[in-house]
């Protein structure tokens, strides 16, 4: 097992630079890079806004800037070059890249563009809101779609079965962002009830209330979030329960069992069970973090919940290429640490299974 957890390792280096060789690449190519913005600023007073904390400066008029950038007539081609040297700019793109690549080996992921903060503390900064999302999502999903797997399996070709099916292929094929809407519409005061809060993870004088207090209101204001990441994945884990548990039902040994006189309940959660739950449980980390990472962008701007999928959407909007480019790498190297951990649980939950013996 050390041999593969090694190899496993060392495939992840050639993995990440292939990620961020690929996106970088991809951003060369992109119109409207920070300069461009500022350019775009200068140009516009009225959209100017506070966040270049970039320093430099250059005059209006003079000799037209010798630069491929749109609106930069006029401007003295200097203050072009300060700007691009600020941003780092001024560099061939490999050499930038490989600079890059050495500043994130380390962990130095630079500072954001456009706010006095470190890309790492930004990312700390934001991380609590996509955790809480994440992590009572795929709760809420493992507690509710297991047992209703079960009962499926047990029930199977049951009128229970087939329209309880229904449900979950229907809010499945519900858009998480459309139900998100209209959880708000029926329950956040847009047209019925206002039984919960529209936006935030908090309320006003959080800070003031008392530990009860603060545990009431923090679960009133991420329940709809959380039911609105949660509908999708119910279809999934729920056939996927049913299917190990029917798979499981039908070997000799549940046979062999009841022949021995043994309640269906013994069979069911004595033997079963954990023979069933092994794709399901051992898959835990691996939901979580797909969860984590893709499930609570958009549910983020519905609620308007400041999280890390608010955070990507703003810096890919605003070209804030540290940001970007050092959450994709953080994310992609937590992902595969994710994947050779489930992986790994496999193996813990059943000793019977050896990658070493499949690969070779």
């Amino acid at each position: 097992m050390g041999a593969y957890i090694l190899r496993r390792i060392l495939l992840m280096i050639p993995t990440l630079l292939g990620i961020m060789a690929i996106n970088f690449a991809v951003i060369q190519f992109a119109p409207g890079g920070p300069v461009q913005q500022i350019i775009s600023q200068i140009n516009d007073p009225s959209s100017s806004t506070d966040r270049f904390t970039g320093g430099g400066g250059g005059e209006a008029g003079g000799a037209a800037a010798s630069s491929d950038y749109r609106g930069a007539q006029g401007l003295d081609p200097d203050f072009i070059k300060e700007l691009e040297r600020q941003f780092g700019f001024d560099k061939p793109p490999l050499e930038r890249f490989g600079l890059m690549i050495w500043n994130y080996v380390q962990f130095d992921f630079g500072e954001s563009y456009y706010r006095s903060i470190s890309v790492i503390d930004l990312i700390l900064e934001k991380m609590p809101v996509s955790v809480s999302l994440g992590l009572w999502t795929t709760l809420l999903s493992y507690l509710v779609s297991i047992p209703l797997g079960i009962r499926k399996a047990v029930r199977d070709g049951t009128t229970f079965d087939a329209w309880t099916s229904g449900v979950v292929i229907v809010g499945y094929a519900i858009p998480g962002f459309l139900f998100a809407v209209m959880l708000l519409i029926f329950f956040a005061g847009g047209s019925y009830l206002q039984a919960f809060p529209l936006r935030g993870l908090t309320s006003d004088g959080f800070e003031l209330m008392s530990w009860p207090e603060k545990i009431v209101d923090y679960f009133w204001h991420i329940a709809l979030p959380v039911l609105a990441m949660s509908i999708s994945g119910f279809a999934t884990l729920t056939l996927l329960t049913k299917n190990s548990f029917l798979d499981e039902i039908r070997k000799q040994y549940v046979m062999t069992a009841r022949a021995k006189g043994l309640t269906e309940r013994k069979i069911l959660y004595g033997h079963v069970f954990r023979n069933a739950m092994l794709i399901v449980i051992a898959g835990f980390p691996g939901a979580f973090i797909s969860i984590f990472f893709t499930g609570a962008f958009i549910i983020e701007i519905v609620f308007s919940l400041d999280g890390l999928g608010l955070l990507g959407y703003e810096s890919v909007l605003n070209r804030d290429y540290p940001v970007v480019f050092g959450t994709l790498f953080l994310f992609s190297l937590m992902g595969m640490v994710v994947k050779l951990i489930s992986d790994l649980t496999y193996v813990w939950i059943d000793p019977r299974i050896d990658f070493e013996s499949r690969e070779a």
